[in-house]
């Protein structure tokens, strides 16, 4: 296998060729036993968190009420059903994320926002913590307009907040979702699995203010 830097994604004729065929899973949820797989209940949106090590971040989201099931897996690179040592050799391109399928009328976008941004340090670039390389970038992945523009104007209310607490810059990717490819079934739910397995998660310490109002926009 080729060497790649750590701190730039490959372009799409460097990246590493994958495979056409997915990863086998269960399928279950090893917290709550619903599906990880669509289809999803009508009532539902999915959205995808990148926000370092996927083992603490999945954690995170599963445990809030609203919100219907969770995955880890790989999404924003090029190589299609990558490995996890493909993806952490930095030739994927690929960020390790989170797949959080949530009921909107109880658990609001807003509020995933909000612990998205409160709970990893979002202005460290290709790295969270001493976990460094490209699949630990931050990253919103959305899957509706009403998604995308909430997470826009949450993110320039971060880095209000963060300038203001001299913490620098916010590097968070944003973008509509390109392909997740599910992680390997030892990986979901790890830290259900394994107790005391390792999370690196935790925050700046800045809160996200309030952000503009964005109701009105269409999903």
């Amino acid at each position: 296998m080729a060497i790649y830097s750590k701190q730039t994604i490959p372009s799409a004729a460097e990246a590493l060729p994958g495979r056409e065929q997915p990863v086998s899973l269960t399928g279950q949820h090893f917290v709550h036993g619903r599906s990880l797989l669509a289809p999803f209940p009508e009532s539902c949106e999915v959205i995808y968190f990148g926000m370092g090590c996927f083992w603490g971040a999945e954690r995170l989201f599963w445990k809030q009420t609203g919100v219907w099931t969770t995955a880890v897996g790989y999404a924003g690179g090029y190589t299609p059903n990558p490995s996890y040592q493909e993806v952490c050799s930095g030739g994927t391109g690929h960020a390790e994320v989170v797949m959080v399928v949530f009921e909107p009328g109880v658990m609001t976008i807003e509020t995933l926002m909000k612990l998205f941004w409160e709970s990893h340090d979002p202005g460290q670039g290709m790295r969270q913590g001493n976990d460094v390389g490209t699949q630990y970038r931050s990253v919103i992945f959305t899957t509706t307009r009403r998604q995308q523009c909430v997470a826009e104007a949450s993110k320039d209310a971060y880095q209000t907040a963060m300038t203001s607490c001299g913490k620098g810059k916010v590097t968070t990717e944003i973008q509509q979702a390109p392909s997740f490819y599910y992680a390997e079934e030892y990986h979901q739910q790890y830290l259900a699995k394994n107790v005391n397995g390792y999370c690196a998660l935790g925050g700046t310490g800045v809160c996200l203010p309030p952000v503009l109002d964005t109701d009105e926009v269409d999903q």
